[in-house]
């Protein structure tokens, strides 16, 4: 048997089993995965300056911090967040109880990019083990470093039934970006060293909307700059091209920065700064149009990886009520039933 499906298999038996639904299960994942980042801090640190030259500062505020905040947010409110939450109901259905309950989906698939390969591998992991699915993980394979440490490491601190860790060979990247540098003209930067796969930061100027800077995903430390004649012109390019991941307006004008974020749309929106908007578990993290589906960080990872599954429970010796709802239909009787459904934002009472 292909060793992947067998994998998927066991999961999926586990899933079925029950094991991964419990409070406590879930508690016991995250725990876990709080003692792997503290155990192991400063691996990860040294990984992340083998992977990306990141300096231990910029490792613990961008990478293990954030990773270890959605940990301890998650183990406060896990059991707040498994509750069915009750929603407003119509006149019609005062004596019904209604609710959304969250379900795990079962067996899920994270797949992680390179450019932050501990927080957007762990931060999904965290929404995923709380909602109470079995996990297949698969981290980047372009941060070795990280990779290695992931797959064996973490599985130490985890149930087996929740991880698996895969692996695909790719090593294009380092000439993908130095083929990026040939867009434009070089204004600051521009050194490589592909043995350390290193690119300087650069600043490329003079770039034109067709070069293929400008045409695909970066992630790498390339910086193209077009001018523009104004905002106007600066809104209209946004809007042309496929909504972004994230969008970022500098200005010293607030009203700049707010009509920037009034007239356009981007999964995400910072105004003077490219980072905060990431540390703050109370704002979502996601993609919207081809940048992204889906959304996490906090309650949000828990509700992206939850089945919100509507409930209404109605009692059989309220039928008599229902009557009116069947043949022979009145128009008297479409009346009542257009009110009574209306939605309610307050309890009511029947007289």
């Amino acid at each position: 048997m292909d060793p992947f499906e067998d994998t998927l298999r066991r999961l999926r038996e586990t899933f079925q089993a029950g094991h991964t639904r419990s409070a406590e299960f879930r508690a016991a994942q995250l725990r876990g995965l709080g003692r792997f980042l503290q155990d192991n801090k400063q691996l990860l640190h040294d990984a992340l300056a083998q992977d990306l030259h990141k300096s231990a500062f910029e490792s613990e505020l961008s990478e293990v911090a954030i990773s270890q905040g959605e940990v301890n947010l998650a183990l406060r409110n896990l059991r707040a967040w498994m509750k069915d939450e009750h929603v407003p109901k119509s006149l019609a259905t005062q004596l019904d109880s209604a609710f959304i309950r969250k379900e795990p989906f079962g067996l899920v698939l994270i797949i992680a990019p390179w450019n932050y390969p501990l927080n957007l591998t762990l931060v999904p992991l965290v929404g995923a083990l709380a909602a109470g699915n079995c996990v297949v993980l698969k981290p980047s394979e372009i941060s070795k470093s990280i990779e290695k440490i992931l797959a064996e490491e973490l599985p130490r601190y985890l149930d087996q039934s929740s991880p698996n860790l895969g692996r695909i060979i790719n090593q294009k990247h380092f000439q993908r970006l130095r083929a990026l540098l040939g867009c434009g003209r070089v204004a600051i930067g521009g050194q490589s060293d592909e043995h350390d796969r290193y690119i300087a930061p650069t600043v490329l100027v003079d770039v034109q909307e067709a070069e293929p800077v400008m045409q695909e995903e970066i992630f790498g430390p390339i910086l193209p700059i077009m001018n523009v004649r104004g905002v106007d012109e600066a809104i209209e390019f946004i809007n042309r091209r496929e909504k972004p991941l994230a969008l970022y307006a500098f200005s010293n004008s607030s009203q700049v920065v707010k009509r920037i974020l009034a007239q356009t749309s981007s999964g995400g929106f910072c105004g003077n700064d490219g980072f905060m908007h990431i540390t703050l578990a109370s704002l979502p993290f996601g993609g919207v149009g081809a940048s992204g589906i889906g959304r996490y960080h906090g309650k949000f990872s828990f509700d992206t990886f939850s089945h919100h599954r509507a409930c209404l429970l109605r009692s059989p010796g309220m039928e008599k009520l229902n009557a009116i709802r069947y043949p022979p239909h009145s128009p008297r009787h479409l009346r009542k039933l257009v009110v009574a459904m209306e939605a309610r934002d307050c309890s009511c009472t029947l007289l």
